[in-house]
């Protein structure tokens, strides 16, 4: 079997798969002492930093969603006549000005948005950027902004496996919740859930309501966005899924200057080496991102990259998996010239050098 079908059999499997990830800061975790009093003083602190979001929509089909036993396709008018149709989640203040990170699904495509504050003040708000792809969105209230408590980012680069985390939103629409449990693991991928994954898995309680909550440590500092839960109920079941800030902050920080995310783009479908693989190919290295295919006219293809060769490193970063080279190359700026450590099929290790591009509108794998 080429490698291309592996790459092929695997991606049936998982679903999609791929995630941005940049790091924040190169910091040692601080020990944090857990007391009795800790878990409160933070919920207490940083609780009015997570704002409700409601948002209302047109859509086609049937009555206002205020009429829950409306399913009938077949009734007059169903479907010609657009409705208003509402929804709900979470945003966390990152600004005493009024910038909010929340999740893309949570405000995509909406008419309307309305922000509750922990005083039940309602404001208006405007969508600053969208990045559906990493589903992440910016917005900003409207008119004058009383006074407000942004939440600091954190490193989320340095959370542990066990280390205490904190999730605050609005589950199910029951109003501010504040639930704990520990990070289960980091860098979950090939979820299925988003084009683009790097997730921050924790048990936590997650639940429909708390899209674009806040995921904190002990500090009181973001370490995440809460997005998704794994659930055949579609209710918490122990597993939920969080956005880490080494991935949010850059995506938003280019979302606030230009709008919109531009992606590095290498041009090459990969997969993850293993022994087995390694072995069945006769590749050159046992770890690392083999290339399946390569994109003709891609910065790859010009580079010299061919099928079989094993990507180790890039910039100095070690590369032992597909995800983490996708999530890095899509986290530089297009132009950039980037150094990879090469191993091809029976040959010597050597270094090439690729100018990245932008990434096409039409996703392709990388």
């Amino acid at each position: 079997m080429s490698l291309f079908r592996h790459l092929v059999a695997a991606a049936m499997a998982v679903g999609l798969a791929g995630g941005p990830a940049a790091s924040i800061a190169d910091a040692a975790p601080t020990p944090t002492t857990l007391t009795d009093a800790s878990i409160p003083d933070v919920a207490e602190r940083v609780v009015d930093s997570v704002v409700n979001i409601s948002v209302a929509q047109a859509v086609r089909g049937g009555p206002a969603q205020t009429d829950p036993w409306y399913t009938d396709p077949d009734s007059p008018g169903y479907g010609t006549k657009p409705r208003r149709q509402g929804s709900k989640g979470s945003g966390v203040i990152v600004t005493a000005q009024g910038r909010i990170l929340t999740n893309a699904h949570v405000v995509n495509g909406a008419d309307e948005i309305i922000v509750t504050l922990h005083d039940n003040t309602e404001m208006a708000a405007k969508i600053v950027g969208i990045d559906p792809k990493a589903d992440l969105a910016v917005i900003q209230l409207k008119g004058k902004v009383p006074a407000l408590k942004p939440l600091p980012f954190g490193n989320s680069d340095v959370l542990r496996l066990g280390e205490v985390v904190l999730a605050i939103g609005d589950p199910f629409g029951v109003g501010k919740s504040v639930t704990m449990g520990i990070v289960s693991a980091k860098g979950r991928g090939n979820m299925g859930i988003e084009e683009y994954e790097d997730f921050i898995q924790t048990d936590a309680a997650i639940n429909p309501g708390n899209s674009g909550g806040a995921l904190v440590n002990l500090r009181g500092e973001l370490v995440g966005i809460n997005t998704a839960i794994a659930s055949k109920s579609g209710g918490y079941a122990g597993i939920g899924f969080a956005i880490p800030t080494s991935m949010a902050k850059p995506i938003m920080e280019m979302l606030v200057r230009d709008g919109k995310v531009v992606r590095g783009y290498l041009g090459v479908n990969i997969i993850t080496v293993t022994a087995a693989l390694a072995t069945e190919h006769k590749l050159g290295a046992t770890r690392g991102a083999a290339v399946a295919s390569i994109q003709d006219g891609s910065p790859a293809q010009k580079a010299g990259l061919v099928e079989g060769d094993v990507i180790t490193a890039i910039n100095g970063t070690d590369i032992r998996s597909s995800d983490v080279l996708r999530n890095t190359i899509a986290m530089i700026k297009p132009g950039t010239t980037v150094e990879l450590v090469v191993y091809p099929k029976s040959q010597q290790r050597k270094l090439v050098k690729a100018k990245l591009g932008e990434l096409p509108e039409t996703p392709k794998r990388r």
